[in-house]
């Protein structure tokens, strides 16, 4: 096979073509400037786009600082206000102690007053950069700024001291719940992990003597319970405890007559069952249910019950609670 033969057209376009390459005249057009794109300003938009964001985020931190400002002021004109209108109210009081109350109110005041002083005072020493070069008294030519040097003297030699001390103690007393919490847990996984049970010493079951019962007296707070009375008192009537050795408290705090009226009709029924029950209606609710239970502890006949039960008017205990409960606080059976 004969060898290719040569394309003399292609060698001589191509040798005019580099003497034409070879003369600088021609070649700037082969010239490309490359440049960086942060050379040039008005293409820069990254640092645009910083700026944009610094502002967005010196706006948003702005917005924070005044809002805390709001909470602070509007706190603090509660807090006078409460304790103008405690002052005025201590004022027509004719109890004795009456002007003790009046000077501790007013001194809340006027320690509140002060605090709200001192805040707004640091707040203007952090905005003039005091706190990062504080003036001294002897270079000082503003009056402010000498008070401010003398602040910051009575904080380091009086305020610092004992806060470090509180601040100490409160370190020692959050390691101290710490351990004591460190140990109710291992208690409890050591509870869990040997399967302890608490144990009664002895029981109710099969015991005919009334004596080894001990008295128990069972407070049913309610106050206007339409939907579970009925219930709540069924199940504290039907308790698997001698009838002779229990007392039923209804403490109705009802506002309601038909309320009253419908609970008083229950009651009638179980007392004609041979239930001790009885009914106990306040006409002033002080305390509410904590002083509706208080008050029913103040009756005569109370002392001679040796356990107290009280069950609230939502809750049904089960036929046996009294029998698997009072086993375990009664020792001496």
């Amino acid at each position: 096979m004969s060898s290719r033969a040569q394309n003399y057209e292609f060698q001589e376009w191509w040798s005019k073509q580099r003497e034409f390459l070879d003369k600088p005249e021609n070649t700037a057009f082969l010239t490309v400037e490359i440049h960086s794109p942060t050379s040039d300003p008005t293409v820069d938009k990254g640092h645009t786009r910083s700026a944009r964001q610094l502002s967005w985020l010196w706006l948003l931190k702005f917005q924070q600082l005044a809002a805390s400002l709001a909470w602070l002021t509007n706190g603090s004109i509660d807090l006078l206000r409460t304790a103008n209108r405690r002052i005025a109210a201590s004022k027509t009081d004719s109890r004795s102690d009456s002007s003790i109350s009046s000077r501790l109110y007013r001194i809340i005041k006027y320690f509140l007053f002060l605090v709200i002083l001192l805040l707004c005072f640091e707040l203007v020493a952090y905005l003039k950069g005091w706190h990062f070069s504080p003036p001294s008294v002897e270079s000082a030519e503003v009056a402010v700024e000498r008070a401010y040097a003398k602040w910051l003297g009575i904080r380091a030699n009086y305020l610092a001291p004992p806060l470090q001390s509180l601040t100490n103690l409160c370190i020692i007393l959050f390691l101290i719940q710490s351990v004591d919490r460190i140990v109710l847990i291992l208690g409890c996984f050591w509870i869990k992990f040997r399967k302890l049970r608490p144990v009664a010493a002895a029981g109710y079951v099969g015991r005919d003597n009334l004596e080894d019962y001990p008295m128990v007296l069972v407070q049913i707070p309610m106050c206007n319970e339409r939907e579970v009375y009925q219930q709540s008192i069924a199940a504290c009537c039907i308790q698997d405890w001698p009838k002779e050795r229990m007392l039923i408290q209804v403490l109705d705090d009802s506002d309601e007559l038909d309320a009253q009226l419908l609970i008083k009709a229950e009651l009638q029924k179980w007392q004609q069952r041979g239930v001790h029950i009885l009914y106990r209606h306040r006409l002033i609710r002080t305390g509410y249910k904590a002083g509706n239970l208080k008050s029913a502890m103040s009756c005569d006949y109370v002392k001679e019950y040796e356990f107290v039960a009280i069950f609230d008017a939502d809750f049904q205990p089960g036929p046996d609670f009294l029998k698997k409960t009072i086993p375990h606080f009664k020792v001496n059976l």
